[in-house]
């Protein structure tokens, strides 16, 4: 079988994996029910909780009670839904970009999350591996997550990178710790006038998009301050997601051997037949492009993200299902360090970036 058409057909889940599937399915639109019901119920005081971390930690707890007595029958499934599950979430969120959006926001907000990008990865990689001795998959995935788009980042990682479930958790745990805190931090920074010092409403939408985790924590920082700056800084945000392609890319070929076992080096042509390209990465941006290109009917639109949302959560819950506390317990706390360092670096290191770009 020709391998482009394997590749269609691994998306196309067999009788195995439904019963896993439909737990999964019902799971999540729990999850997406919960999370609206939480906000109505507490007149909006909850703000900033999502579906997302909401479906990794009902998965948790699933997953260290019930779910061991019917994993034989579910396993196939919850893995589908990690997988393939996840690709497809990561390609249908180029229903939430438009190029003519990146186009409103200016080279400024561009420069910026590339500069906030790569010195926050590569920070994080440093510290991670040198000063802390936190295992390298850890650190990838808290690199990856505090420097692109958070939860989905971390999991859009982990194919790449290979790493176990619970190390993505507890990668995704940092995001939600420290990307909460910041959603509140920025906000009342701004209102005590210390960062209206240095940027403007304009700039701080940006410095919001660049380096805040999670988009609906970058929503809940940016409308704070007003509609306006609460759009320039989710535009910012997803020219940030857009980068995950690239990224992943690149974090593939840095993983590839660099010898064949023999002590011997490969050449630079051998490295880059080993990489996995993340193909459905490059396929969000294809989305993006289309969605720019050509006429879509705001229903399809509005229908296209309603399913990312689902599949994303149903992605983070079966997560939570195979993720066990025994494991996140022997990691220590290290990794939250870590993500502790990384959320400083943010806010001091990404508004230094920020205001310098200001000043161009």
């Amino acid at each position: 079988m020709p391998s482009f058409v394997k590749a269609i057909t691994d998306y196309i889940p067999r009788t195995r994996h439904l019963a896993g599937l439909i737990v999964v399915l019902i799971g999540s639109l729990f999850c997406l029910w919960l999370n609206t019901r939480l906000d109505i119920w507490s007149q909006g005081r909850i703000i900033g909780l999502s579906s997302l971390t909401l479906a990794i930690l009902l998965g948790m707890v699933l997953g260290n009670t019930i779910y061991p007595k019917f994993a034989a029958s579910l396993s196939a499934g919850v893995g589908f839904a990690k997988a393939q599950i996840l690709r497809l979430a990561i390609m249908f969120y180029g229903f939430k970009l438009t190029l003519t959006e990146v186009a409103g926001v200016g080279t400024p907000a561009v420069l910026s999350d590339a500069l906030v990008l790569t010195s926050t990865f590569l920070l994080t990689y440093w510290i991670g591996t040198k000063l802390l001795k936190v295992d390298k998959e850890t650190t990838l995935l808290i690199g990856s997550g505090a420097s692109i788009c958070g939860a989905a980042a971390v999991i859009a990682a982990e194919p790449v990178i290979k790493a176990e479930a619970h190390k993505v958790t507890i990668a995704v745990a940092t995001v939600v710790v420290f990307g909460t805190l910041a959603m509140l931090l920025y906000p009342f920074l701004y209102h005590l006038g210390w960062l209206q010092l240095w940027l403007s409403p304009q700039d701080y939408g940006v410095y919001t998009g660049s380096t805040i985790h999670e988009v609906a924590q970058v929503v809940v920082a940016g409308n704070a301050i007003s509609d306006d700056v609460g759009d320039t800084a989710v535009v910012t945000k997803m020219i940030r997601v857009m980068m995950l392609a690239p990224f992943l890319l690149i974090l593939s070929f840095a993983l590839t051997k660099s010898g064949n076992g023999e002590g011997k080096k490969l050449s630079l042509i051998s490295r880059i037949k080993q990489v996995k390209v993340p193909w459905f990465a490059f396929i969000f941006i294809l989305i993006v492009l289309l969605h720019t290109w050509l006429s879509i009917s705001n229903s399809f639109e509005n229908t296209m993200i309603i399913l990312d949302d689902i599949l994303l959560t149903m992605a983070m819950l079966a997560l939570g299902l195979t993720t066990h506390l025994s494991a996140i317990k022997q990691a220590g706390a290290k990794p939250l360090i870590l993500g502790a360092i990384m959320f400083g670096w943010l806010i001091l290191g990404g508004g230094l970036i920020n205001i310098g770009i200001s000043f161009i």
